[in-house]
């Protein structure tokens, strides 16, 4: 029952290669196109939205985020928003689902983050890792603590985002397994509670992908 519940998330193969991971880059040929057509009302909404996480990020990144540094973070967050929008339709692979994915995109930049900050700001580091106030005596915890903290911050971002889009997809799996044994009563209710769910997984698909950028947003703004 399990392998036949969870094999919505294998990808396919054909001649030995998974096509489906091709659908992670289909934002780069679909979402260009809103900028060559007439502007409308999605297309002044999608650059209000832009808009308005530059000014957040750079806000939070401080003196950095006039360098353009914040456009990294926009992508990021257009990337898995689109991945998490494309796993809601029928038949198309959920790549943010899987962590090969979501920790290719976290570790890189704790690696480059950490890089940075230990290398160019390396008093600052040393700094960070013993909270200021923090008794003599709890000192080499709290480094412990925070080394710890440091370094399991990419496997808490890439699990995160990969939990919550595996959570929607199986509860809305099990509902959908469930109709053909039910009653015409009981199937009009689970469908009421299947477009219920998928009204939430919508929404959980745009705060997940504004939480990743977010803190890959307060991880860069620590190093600086």
């Amino acid at each position: 029952m399990m392998t036949n519940l969870f094999s919505v998330f294998d990808p396919s193969a054909i001649f030995n290669f998974s096509l489906n991971w091709l659908s992670t880059f289909l934002g780069l040929l679909m979402i260009p196109s809103i900028y060559w057509l007439m502007p409308s009302r999605y297309n002044i909404m999608w650059n209000s939205i832009l808009l308005t996480l530059h000014k957040e990020f750079k806000t939070l990144l401080g003196p950095s985020g006039h360098n353009g540094s914040t456009f990294i973070f926009i992508s990021l967050f257009s990337l898995i928003l689109f991945n998490n929008f494309m796993g809601l339709f029928p038949y198309i692979f959920t790549s943010t689902s899987h962590l090969t994915l979501t920790l290719s995109l976290a570790l890189p930049l704790w690696l480059c983050f950490m890089l940075y900050g230990w290398i160019n700001h390396t008093q600052h580091m040393f700094a960070h890792l013993v909270p200021q106030g923090t008794p003599a005596i709890l000192m080499p915890f709290m480094v412990c603590i925070e080394t710890i903290s440091n370094i399991i911050r990419p496997g808490t971002l890439a699990v995160r985002l990969t939990a919550n889009m595996i959570a929607g997809h199986l509860l809305l799996t099990l509902l959908g397994n469930t109709g053909p044994s039910m009653s015409y009563m009981l199937v009009t209710f689970l469908l009421m509670a299947q477009i219920a769910l998928l009204v939430l997984e919508s929404a959980v698909a745009m705060i997940q992908s504004y939480v990743f950028a977010v803190l890959s947003t307060l991880y860069s703004s620590e190093v600086n």
